[in-house]
């Protein structure tokens, strides 16, 4: 991808119908290079000259009210036609447009990856982190998830063959594709496709917690849902560590494609910190709120009190970590944004080539309570055909948590720690 603008404004900037970006980048032919006569002209006083496409596509022929009322088709991706710096002056002067909502240039979002420890301890080891949310309970007593609740999982990809849940994989996509800075990534970082392998393990990692058998590791929360795979992050090394990576807009429509396909619950086990030109992945946010999807993210991994989007966003559940003892695990980012915590610390779960290994993060923590989503919906779904809406899970995971002290949110734990058995037992008698 080239360097581009995301210009948003308070009203569709043209009658005629823009291509999206992913289609300019196919076809060359259906190219449009003006928007608006004002913003053209500052373009052409900078010398700049680009391609106007829309930046997201509408799930039909037409805008759907919950995309309009995102303002999901005021949003556009200005990619400059050379690979040439953007002037700083050209944004400010298309800031100050009174037709313009919202500019700045296209930016990647970082992500430091917690670290993989191959399978070295007995598995037996980590049946604490499932003993902790009532796992074992859960499944005997209400459900091990319905094969028509479908948890998108937004991450480094997936191991697609690994046996622990590859009868669950639904198709997915690969949005990763990064030019500036390409050499920096380890392994794919190039070309939109429907390949979302994992190459780092993260996200295979997180899958396991959500969906495993159990074959040869801790089952995992819902092992009958069914998961979608979408690869937004790249890796690459930064010093001694693994950072993930990716175009911040392509994550965005990572997560739009996700809720567009039929996700009922999204696991996004990253966080980026804001750094200006309005909040990382707001209008997506909304629009799952609006189409009833659930987003589950991790808190943060700094130990301190920090803002890390999405989790940072109203309607999203952000998770931080308890440790092997059910104390607030010290990297746990903290803050009033955190809702819920759940166990964060060595667990065992699916890996590269079809192995396993230990993780520690907020990432690890925030794959259990999308499975708790995702089992909460299947519960409803089965027992009463009933779709239980986004403000209805989160209902049941608020007042169902174990609070930590006499405080109903701790500034720490959030409302406190997963209860599965307790939610589950809360919607059987909503239900009744």
């Amino acid at each position: 991808m080239k360097p581009h603008i995301r210009l948003k404004l308070k009203s569709p900037a043209t009658s005629e119908i823009l291509p999206h970006w992913q289609d300019l980048i196919a076809h060359k032919s259906i190219a449009i290079t003006e928007i608006h006569p004002e913003i053209d002209l500052l373009f052409s006083k900078y010398n700049v000259h680009v391609w106007v496409t829309q930046e997201y596509k509408s799930i039909g022929k037409d805008w759907n009210q919950a995309e309009l009322a995102s303002g999901l088709n005021r949003i556009y991706r200005v990619i400059l036609q050379q690979d040439s710096h953007i002037p700083l002056g050209l944004i400010e002067e298309i800031s100050l447009l009174p037709i313009v909502e919202l500019v700045r240039i296209g930016e990647i979002g970082q992500a430091e990856l917690p670290a993989m420890r191959s399978a070295q301890m007995s598995v037996a080891t980590d049946s604490r982190s499932r003993n902790a949310i009532y796992l074992d309970e859960a499944h005997k007593f209400f459900t091990q998830g319905h094969p028509e609740i479908t948890v998108a999982v937004l991450d480094t990809g997936i191991n697609l063959n690994h046996p622990e849940y590859k009868d669950n994989l639904l198709p997915g996509y690969d949005f990763v594709n990064i030019i500036d800075g390409a050499s920096k990534f380890i392994g794919d970082c190039l070309d939109y496709d429907d390949d979302p392998e994992d190459e780092v393990g993260h996200g295979t990692h997180v899958a396991g917690i959500i969906a495993g058998k159990g074959q040869e590791m801790p089952v995992g929360v819902v092992p009958k849902c069914r998961i979608l795979p979408v690869r937004v992050l790249g890796a690459m090394k930064q010093g001694n560590k693994r950072v993930g990576a990716g175009l911040v807009d392509n994550i965005n429509s990572g997560i739009k494609w996700a809720i567009d396909r039929g996700a009922d619950a999204i696991n996004m086990s990253l966080g980026i910190q804001h750094t200006g030109g309005g909040l990382p992945h707001q209008e997506v946010v909304e629009y799952a709120q609006r189409r009833g999807v659930t987003i589950v993210a991790a808190s943060g991994n700094d130990g301190t009190e920090q803002l890390y989007y999405p989790g940072a966003l109203p309607y999203v559940i952000a998770v931080g970590a308890v440790d092997e003892l059910g104390n607030m695990a010290h990297f746990s980012t903290y803050g009033k944004q955190v809702d819920l915590v759940a166990p964060g610390t060595n667990i065992y779960s699916t890996y590269l080539k079809n192995d396993y290994a230990f993780s520690t993060g907020t990432s690890h923590a925030s794959p259990f309570v999308a499975g708790a989503v995702a089992m909460l919906k299947s519960y409803a779904l089965q027992k009463q055909g009933q779709r239980l809406s986004d403000s209805q899970v989160k209902y049941l995971l608020k007042h169902t948590a174990d609070r930590i002290d006499h405080r109903f949110k701790h500034s720490k734990a959030g409302f406190g720690k997963l209860n599965l058995i307790d939610a589950l037992r809360l919607l059987e008698y909503k239900l009744s």
